[in-house]
């Protein structure tokens, strides 16, 4: 027995009422559309559609299971009741990037195609969720007026209670190297605050016994304000207030507190100043000492809204400077080189993507006129440096992809043979070495002698299509944590279990294929983002799969800088690894179907179908 019409839309309300984003509309567009998806019983096995075909619209299961592939047949998704699926294409031409069939007898609501555009141009809410590229950069400047204060406060402050004797209070002050306090209740409640400038005025001043209680001496509902101000909200209070204290709260509870101090050191993080810093060090622990700002300047770049490729790459910058002072540093020692040499880097460092988690990947070439005798400076000269990188944070290769290993310390000529060889006979070990040295980037020395080496490895390496074989089976042994069951594929056992790796599972499965359309489209980028914009401009890949490709790059390597940032601001060492449960279900969401995108474009790679598809 079929519904009547009116019972029908009842039905479909009240489903859809319950289902992200339609929970989210307002109740007369609900009413609205509730009226117009249109009800499909799919038989059990059944097509529902095929890659390339028109979609009328956008899919919503009220019950069943469907079976999502690629268009090589690829298992993407397994999707049942409440989940939608189509709309990728439905954003980008109006055409099934993927197959979809019924794994068992399925009900599907379809909102027709002209309703999914209206609704994505009249509700932020639905576009918001069906918006599956990374959304737009906050294009910010990442100076002090534009930052959150939630970004800027130092987290955990040091609180005491209202009868803290003001003799322990000041004692706390100075053995922690702090200018104030706060003055909480229970469960953090803020009801003052003490300064030095307190216990100078009020307390030593006037005479005060020192057991006197801090509650006599503090200053009462201090200035506040909630993290999400700005920078220029904290300004202002200051100014207009003239205080030096501000006192960062949640409801009544204190969170942090932010100083004059605390905006002084955020004007001096900058990769620009400490760059200049660098090159005025005298030793490699002097720029330890720079260095060990890197991550709140990797925070404060994230909380500014900046691009993760402007993060990286300035993050990155630094470590360059470290390089180059080193090498002067270390002929200001050892003397002048015997011959002409040039010091590279290659993994992250190379592609200049580093984040607040790098290693050091390095190698050394000699100018071919060396003489045997030549060598021992050559590894002093290696030794200094990757020692000094080593003082300065950049830990040492767990691979021994350093210049200190005599293999990757050689003539440019030795090099020439490294290259031909790994191309002529791409067993397992010289697929990986090939991908680590394509990504090198001359960082101090002579240029020249890398110049000519990379314009001809490119040019041997596209012409040999076993070596490309090779070089794409390697890229696609790295793949997206993507389970069946609209979820993802976590680390099983250790300290990261139930984790994704956002580095090896996330990031690197990009940078793997950006490596390979490189290599493809005989491109002599190196960093990752440049060389999918490049591999789009030289028609190596299509406009559509670059779009998407960067789009789900852009989502994947800013999840992990915000992970990275957040734990730094929570005064945790940053890594690769995040809960899915830290994520909102439209973030997971989000980064579901950028790992989709990942594998789609994997599977293409790897089917042999060509990257133009």
């Amino acid at each position: 027995m079929t519904d009547s019409p009116l019972d029908r839309d009842t039905r479909i309300l009240r489903f859809i009422e319950h289902v992200h984003p339609y929970d989210s509309l307002d109740r007369e567009t609900q009413k609205r559309i509730a009226t117009v998806f249109v009800e499909k019983l799919v038989a059990a096995g059944s097509p529902i559609y095929g890659a390339g075909e028109p979609l009328d619209g956008l899919y919503l299961i009220e019950h069943g299971t469907v079976e999502v592939t690629d268009e090589n047949d690829a298992p993407v998704s397994i999707l049942h009741g409440r989940n939608s699926f189509g709309e990728r294409g439905l954003t980008r031409d109006g055409r099934a990037l993927t197959n979809a069939r019924a794994a068992e007898e399925t009900r599907l609501l379809l909102l027709p195609a002209a309703t999914f555009h209206d609704l994505i141009a009249e509700a932020p809410s639905f576009a918001r969720f069906f918006d599956r590229g990374r959304s737009p950069a906050r294009e910010r400047s990442g100076d002090l007026a534009t930052q959150r204060v939630g970004d800027l406060m130092a987290r955990n402050p040091i609180t005491v209670d209202p009868a803290t004797p003001i003799r322990a209070a000041a004692g706390m002050m100075r053995d922690t190297r702090v200018s104030c306090l706060a003055v909480t209740e229970a469960e953090d409640r803020l009801v003052g605050i003490v300064t030095l400038r307190d216990m100078a005025t009020k307390a030593v001043a006037e005479g005060l016994a020192g057991d006197t209680p801090v509650r006599e001496i503090m200053t009462a509902d201090p200035a506040s304000l909630p993290p999400s101000a700005l920078g220029s909200d904290l300004l202002n209070m200051m100014l207009e207030r003239k205080v030096g204290h501000v006192t960062v709260t949640e409801g009544d509870r204190v969170v942090g507190i932010l100083t004059q101090t605390d905006l002084t050191r955020f004007q001096a993080i900058s990769s620009a100043s400490m760059v200049h810093e660098i090159a005025e060090a005298a030793s490699a622990a002097d720029m330890a000492k720079v260095t060990a700002r890197l991550p709140k300047l990797l925070a404060q770049l994230v909380g500014g809204g900046n691009r993760h490729e402007v993060v990286t790459r300035l993050i990155t910058d630094v470590a360059d400077a470290v390089t180059r002072r080193l090498l002067v540093l270390a002929e200001a020692e050892l003397g002048a080189p015997p011959v002409e040499y040039l010091w590279l880097a290659c993994g992250s460092q190379g592609r200049q993507e580093q984040t607040g988690v790098s290693d050091q990947d390095n190698c050394l070439i000699i100018a071919d006129n060396a003489r045997s005798g030549d060598a021992a400076y050559f590894e002093k000269l290696a030794k200094f440096v990757s020692d000094g990188l080593d003082t300065c944070g950049y830990f040492y290769c767990p691979g021994d992809m350093m210049a200190t290993n005599p293999r990757w310390r050689q003539p440019a000529a030795v090099w020439r043979r490294y290259f031909r060889g790994w191309i002529a006979k791409p067993d397992p070990e010289a697929q990986m070495l090939a991908s680590v040295m394509f990504d090198l980037r001359p960082i101090g020395g002579a240029m020249h002698l890398f110049d000519d080496l990379k314009e001809e490895t490119l040019a041997e390496a596209r012409k040999n299509s076993i070596f490309v074989s090779h070089m794409i089976a390697n890229s696609l042994k790295h793949t997206p944590p993507l389970g069946l069951f609209r979820g993802f594929a976590t680390v099983r056992s250790g300290e990261h279990k139930n984790e994704i790796d956002l580095k090896m599972n996330g990031v690197v499965p990009v940078v793997d294929l950006g490596r390979v359309y490189a290599l493809q489209g005989g491109l002599g980028e190196v960093n990752t983002r440049a060389r999918l914009e490049a591999a789009e401009a030289n028609g190596t890949i299509s406009r559509s799969g670059a779009h998407d490709l960067l789009d789900a790059y852009d989502l994947i390597a800013e999840t992990r800088l915000n992970r990275q940032a957040d734990e730094i601001r929570a005064g945790q060492k940053p890594d690769n690894f995040m809960p899915p449960s830290d994520l909102s279900d439209l973030e997971r969401s989000h980064l579901r179907d950028a790992f989709v995108v990942v594998r789609t474009m994997q599977s293409a790679v790897g089917q042999g179908k060509g990257i133009l598809s």
